[in-house]
């Protein structure tokens, strides 16, 4: 099983249908859970996707309507009642705090300490592994990339060449030179993995800049072309724009989700179809329940 990997948990935007629940998406990453956008129904999903409370680390709000947060009460109060001891960090917009805190509170329960708030503002913010930057949408919204920094990937030939063997090879990746030896001389540049998490907005900088060179992109398509004034005014994302922004970042898989409640499954093959006027990678429609792993890089290793 992939160490990196998304759960898809729902796939619905404002009104989860018989097929789809509300958004939910568990990104599992070395060991860390980041669950973004917990909308209604997000606990009960995490059963069917065999997940639990244990599992989550971090809550990524993108914003506060409801099929992107209305999940928080179930989570936080399973989180409580399954005792979860490790620490749980909550990211989300600064101006809608209050929402938040009527969600965190919205019954009565036995309450927890392990989890602490990180409110973002601003254009751009970061919490640990995670970038935030700011959207176009009706409310503060913010979309969230986690990056692995780069590192270096060393190549057997070059160290061969260069007669370094055994323990020399550690301490060369420790302190970065061996008898003269330098890392750059035995190694090659490694790119570290990347997913991006896009819900709700219009076409804009920040999305193209989120998505840049991304492992996997997570991104709204609620919208066929042909809603695309109502998709402006509400604030979101055709499956066309979404395949440009593909395209234009150089996304290695693409995931369509939050998906307008008046399309089924058959409609599958026309958001395709507006992908591809773009971008020829690889495309995703997600379902409830998938699980989707990030693609793993591919280091060019050059003999010489």
């Amino acid at each position: 099983m992939s160490s990196r990997e998304l759960v898809v948990l729902g796939t619905s935007s404002a009104v989860p249908t018989r097929h789809r629940n509300h958004n939910g998406y568990l990104l599992r990453w070395d060991g860390q859970g980041f669950l973004f956008d917990p909308g209604e129904g997000t606990q009960r999903q995490m059963v069917h996707a065999g997940l639990s409370a244990h599992d989550v680390h971090w809550v990524c709000v993108t914003h506060f309507h409801g099929d992107h947060c209305l999940g928080i009460p179930g989570i936080v109060q399973r989180i409580a009642r399954d005792r979860v001891t490790h620490p749980v960090r909550a990211v989300f917009p600064a101006s809608g705090e209050k929402y938040w805190r009527r969600l965190r509170h919205a019954a009565a329960f036995a309450d927890t300490r392990i989890i602490s708030e990180h409110p973002i503002s601003g254009d751009l913010a970061g919490v640990g592994p995670i970038i935030a930057r700011r959207l176009s949408h009706p409310v503060e919204s913010y979309g969230y990339r986690v990056q692995e920094p780069a590192g270096r990937r060393m190549v057997p030939e070059k160290l061969a060449a260069h007669g370094i063997r055994g323990p020399e090879v550690g301490e060369l990746q420790r302190t970065g030179s061996v008898r003269g030896v330098t890392l750059e001389e035995c190694s090659v540049p490694k790119p570290g993995q990347s997913m991006a998490f896009v819900m709700d907005t219009r076409l804009c900088d920040t999305v193209f800049e989120l998505a840049s060179g991304v492992d996997l992109l997570v991104i709204e398509s609620t919208f066929l072309s042909s809603e695309q004034a109502l998709a402006k005014e509400y604030g979101h994302l055709t499956a066309f724009e979404a395949g440009l922004v593909a395209a234009d970042a150089g996304v290695r898989r693409l995931v369509l989700t939050h998906f307008s409640e008046r399309y089924g499954f058959g409609d599958e093959p026309a958001f395709v179809a507006e992908v591809r006027r773009h971008y020829d990678g690889e495309v995703v429609l997600a379902r409830d329940l998938m699980t989707i792993p990030v693609p793993r890089r591919q280091v060019h290793n050059p003999a010489k």
